[in-house]
């Protein structure tokens, strides 16, 4: 299914060692952006992490942060002791020092980083490097589950713009037939009072008058503005990873548009009728394009 770049999903995970919290949030971007957020302990799985990911997600800005809280026995049994000996033995040498009557603060003293170390330094267990791999299995997919729903979303939005191109493609060739021949009719006649008195067979004049009414036939990029538009819905119909894909249909229609604009300036007031036609067409393109920014 298609799906949109944005997500969110937490997991949790309880072993006989602790509990795993895992998050993963995902935004739009350009590629894939990952950022872990993993306590220390945890850095060591970063690379299978990132290989597990890789395989699920395609494009986006995925942040995936990992909460650990072990199982700790009774007593301080995680307590740095030579740290807090140093700290305490430093600590009254300062007050010795400069002369400053107090005690020091146990809490304090305990808030100080790598007090307990036990959840930084110690290894953690195979069962617990298991059980984050599939928390993180789980989260991504109910990250996907997150991001196709919103996905679908999105494609039903963008289909009812790009039906809406069709249409307006489908009047531009009902008003195409009309305009051709009344320009070439009045190319004939301006033709013909410009060279009034010269020397030019009338067959002549009525051939280049097709030329240049050919010139201004939007015949062609009607054509592949309506190739572009099926082939945009058979992409937002498809799924997996569409977005970098649109984006380049929507430049090509969004060509074709523009010379459709171009070339109706001379064809007067069915030329005003095609003039409003190609604008509205150039905003459904514009606002289908808003919506693949958010696509995978």
């Amino acid at each position: 299914m298609i799906r949109s770049m944005t997500g969110f999903a937490r997991v949790r995970k309880t072993t006989e060692d602790g509990e795993i919290v895992l998050s993963v949030k995902s935004l739009n971007h350009r590629g894939l952006d990952l950022h872990f957020h993993l306590p220390v302990v945890f850095d060591a799985f970063e690379n299978a992490m990132r290989e597990t990911l890789k395989h699920k997600v395609a494009r986006g800005h995925v942040d995936i942060r990992v909460v650990w809280h072990p199982v700790r026995s009774t007593g301080f049994t995680g307590l740095n002791r030579p740290l807090l000996d140093t700290y305490l033995a430093g600590f009254r040498e300062a007050a010795r020092q400069y002369g400053i009557a107090g005690e020091p603060d146990l809490n304090a003293a305990l808030r100080v980083p790598g007090m307990f170390n036990d959840t930084e330094d110690t290894e953690v267990s195979p069962a617990v490097q298991a059980a984050l791999m599939a928390a993180l299995e789980e989260a991504l997919e109910e990250l996907n589950a997150f991001r196709a729903r919103e996905g679908a979303q999105l494609a039903s939005l963008m289909l009812e713009r790009n039906q809406a191109i069709v249409s307006s493609a489908e009047s531009l060739e009902t008003l195409r037939l009309g305009a051709i021949q009344a320009f070439e009719n009045r190319l004939t006649e301006r033709l013909a009072e410009l060279l009034r008195g010269a020397a030019v067979e009338p067959q002549r004049l009525t051939q280049e008058a097709a030329i240049l009414a050919d010139r201004s036939d939007i015949g062609e990029e009607i054509a592949r503005l309506k190739i572009h538009s099926g082939q945009l819905q058979q992409l937002l119909e498809g799924g997996t990873e569409t977005g970098k894909k649109i984006d380049f249909l929507l430049q090509e229609m969004n060509r074709e548009t523009n010379t459709i604009l171009s070339k109706s300036t001379s064809l007067g007031e069915t030329g005003m009728e095609i003039t409003n036609l190609g604008v509205a067409i150039k905003s459904d393109i514009e606002k289908i394009r808003e919506q693949a920014l958010n696509l995978e």
